[in-house]
């Protein structure tokens, strides 16, 4: 890329890109479900908030940027100002756009981490609470991702049959309900069905009816017993089935299967299995806060150098992290955590020994690159409710670690800090 390409490719950050998706996606697989067709929408949103922060990152730090990197693409004139805080508010307008369409929670989830990306771009990021806010932009990035898959379409409650087989539906008010045996209904005082039953059928009907029809409880037991004696007599040994749609009862405090009680059962399975894997996407997220934070931390003197315990607090943030990816269920997931705690760990140790720029933003690029191999351990690390194997979570994995050796070779030629 040369020119104006090249420029914007450097203002936005492009080899820094790949890092985004991977939030969301670890977000959804985080709570055991896999990402939904929203959780795209979500990803969209994330990589347009990302790119807004770019563009208004290097428009607020313009002047500090002409002492420090003249060669960026403001300081330089090869970008005009107003064109890269015009880039940012549409970026930021697109991505919410996208949330919206995914739903309320994401929506309001994106409107927060578009808060706080300007927040720190505009005002934070130069103050010591800089770490911090940029921990909780990625802390937030992720839950994004878990709320499409938690309060989307594929987390909506199972609703029950209109009715269960065999149960007819309530009749009317008012209106008794015809006989179900294709007869005639009787349409007079005294009036016979015409059919081969005579007058026993008619009875039946008559009886059917008042019993519907709300009699006196003394009258409607009268009823009953002379319902019982047109049914038929039962098979020996075997009890009659009961003649109301639910199904018998099976046990003591068995409760009939009726609407009510199966959409109240199917609740009482769900809501356990959905604020567990809540609490697997806000530990996946603190988790990609942490290392945020440790890498913003090191990056707040790359241009200038430093001393060598804030890389060396680094370290050992990513050893800490590394230490808990290996713990995961899965050896996939055990393996990106190792190929996290290279990526990270390796230019970091350069750092410690010599704090010098140069070899601190190699530490920077390197902790930004190391987000993708994280966010595969977290992803294949994650499991279904229920039980079972998470199939989805461990393609998300797979699909970001393909993402590792792009990052790596566009970085080669657009920096990623």
């Amino acid at each position: 890329m040369t020119g104006r390409a090249a420029a914007w490719a450097q203002l936005l950050r492009l080899s820094a890109l790949f890092t985004v998706p991977g939030d969301t996606l670890a977000g959804a697989a985080a709570t055991g479900r896999g990402p939904h067709r929203t959780t795209l929408l979500a990803a969209g949103c994330s990589l347009c908030l990302y790119e807004a922060g770019m563009a208004l990152n290097d428009w607020a730090d313009r002047e500090q940027d002409a002492v420090e990197r003249p060669e960026r693409p403001l300081p330089s004139g090869r970008i005009r100002p107003g064109a890269a805080l015009a880039a940012a508010g549409a970026l930021t307008a697109a991505g919410l756009a996208l949330a919206a369409r995914a739903g309320r929670l994401p929506l309001a989830t994106a409107t927060a981490l578009a808060a706080t990306v300007w927040a720190y771009d505009l005002r934070l990021g130069r103050t010591p609470a800089g770490p911090a806010v940029m921990a909780a932009a990625r802390f937030l990035d992720v839950t994004l991702g878990a709320t499409t898959v938690l309060t989307g379409p594929g987390a909506r409650q199972p609703t029950a049959a209109p009715h269960r087989a065999g149960r007819a539906p309530a009749p009317r008010a008012g209106r008794a309900p015809a006989a179900r045996t294709g007869r005639a209904p009787v349409t007079g005082a005294g009036a016979k069905p015409a059919t081969r039953g005579g007058a026993k059928p008619a009875a039946r009907v008559d009886v059917v009816a008042a019993t519907r029809a709300g009699s006196a409880p003394a009258t409607r037991a009268g009823a009953i017993a002379a319902r019982a004696d047109f049914m038929p007599s039962p098979r020996p040994g075997r009890a009659p089935a009961a003649r109301t749609g639910r199904a018998p009862v099976t046990g003591a405090g068995a409760k009939p299967a009726t609407r009510a009680g199966a959409i109240a059962a199917a609740r009482a399975d769900l809501v356990p299995s959905r604020r567990a894997g809540a609490a697997s996407a806000l530990g996946a997220a603190a988790v990609m806060a942490a290392h945020t934070f440790a890498v913003t931390a090191v990056s707040r003197r790359e241009a200038q150098g430093g001393a060598p315990g804030v890389p060396l607090a680094a370290l050992g943030a990513v050893g800490a992290l590394a230490a808990w990816t290996a713990r995961r269920r899965t050896p996939l997931a055990g393996a990106a955590g190792a190929l996290y705690a290279a990526t990270a760990a390796r230019p970091l140790a350069h750092a410690v020994l010599n704090p010098s720029p140069p070899l601190l933003q190699r530490a920077v690029g390197g902790g930004i690159r190391a987000m993708i191999p994280l966010q595969a351990a977290l992803a294949a690390g994650a499991a279904p409710p229920g039980g079972g194997r998470a199939r989805r979570p461990a393609a998300s994995a797979a699909g970001l670690l393909a993402l590792l050796p792009l990052a790596r070779r566009l970085s080669r030629k657009v920096s990623p800090t």
